[in-house]
């Protein structure tokens, strides 16, 4: 067990005294993100920009709302630039101090402190379940949130929160699922599932991408999870699949009980440079200091 003060002691004790457990985020950013091809040649594709800060940033953001303060991010060669964004930069910080840019500071700090956040490289490109498989030492032997590095998600309560809530109420694993058209089902996993209560399935099947006329529905996994750590004997024994990796959807699939929750709130796929684009002006359109801006520009583009 990590070493923790007394407080951080007493708090996790608490919680499972009530019956809850706590729980360690797995973030897999080892991808080379080709799709962004010039942009990633030298630079993460989870560090670039969705208006005002990294798209990885806002994911960190959505674990900690969430009650998560333990971060694991699987990398790989040349994401160092992910480490150093979420690491001290003394000099910066004495800059923006010494000119009174306080605002500015704050926010430099805030970035350092929102959680205890780990690094382990993925060795190979073999696949996102060998990407989660990194990290069985890190999580031992409780439940974990996974949270791919390139959806961001907006709602009242916390996409991974959702998740973790209904992970108690049935002590299993969950995923986070929405609805997609027929044209976008060969982009995701997608599940066979039997409705239980109010947008919650049982899932029998998962498939990996399939192909339209295959699909068992429309009900794609957008990239959060609440997984026990039985999934990781399951990976071992998972031959590669879609695209010759080691596929997470093939592994779940074995799992003895998995459960999915269709998201309540707002997604936002940042895997292509179009959705990319789309988001961060989305995003841009929320800052209240620039939105008439912004707005009047994309009329005179319009003309």
């Amino acid at each position: 067990m990590n070493k923790r003060n007394r407080l951080e002691y007493l708090i996790l004790l608490s919680n499972k005294i009530e019956g809850f457990f706590s729980m360690k985020c797995v973030i897999p950013a080892a991808g080379l993100g080709t799709r962004f091809l010039p942009i990633t040649k030298a630079q993460p594709k989870e560090m670039l920009p969705v208006y005002d800060r990294p798209t990885i940033q806002f994911v960190i953001e959505e674990a900690v709302a969430s009650g998560i303060d333990d971060v694991l991010i699987v990398t790989s060669k040349d994401k160092r630039s992910i480490e150093d964004h979420f690491d001290r930069s003394c000099e910066l910080e004495k800059n923006l101090e010494e000119h009174g840019k306080f605002d500015l500071l704050k926010t430099v700090e805030e970035m350092s402190d929102l959680a205890d956040i780990f690094y382990i490289r993925q060795k190979k490109q073999k696949g996102l379940g060998d990407a989660i498989y990194c990290a069985k030492k890190h999580v031992g032997d409780e439940p974990f949130v996974v949270m791919l590095g390139d959806i961001v998600t907006k709602s009242d309560v916390p996409c991974t929160k959702q998740l973790i809530d209904l992970s108690k109420r049935y002590n299993s694993s969950v995923i986070a699922v929405e609805k997609v058209p027929d044209e976008k089902v060969e982009r995701y996993g997608i599940i066979d599932g039997t409705m239980v209560s109010d947008d919650i399935y049982k899932v029998n099947a998962l498939v990996e991408k399939p192909k339209i006329s295959e699909k068992p529905s429309n009900l794609a996994i957008m990239g959060r999870y609440v997984l026990y750590p039985e999934l990781f004997d399951y990976i071992e024994d998972t031959e590669p699949g879609a695209g010759g990796e080691i596929q997470l959807t093939d592994a779940m699939a074995k799992l003895s009980s998995v459960y999915a929750s269709v998201f309540n709130g707002r997604s936002y796929d940042i895997g292509n440079k179009i959705d990319w684009l789309k988001t961060s002006l989305e995003f841009a359109l929320t800052d209240m200091e620039h939105k008439d801006e912004i707005l009047d520009y994309i009329h005179e583009l319009i003309k």
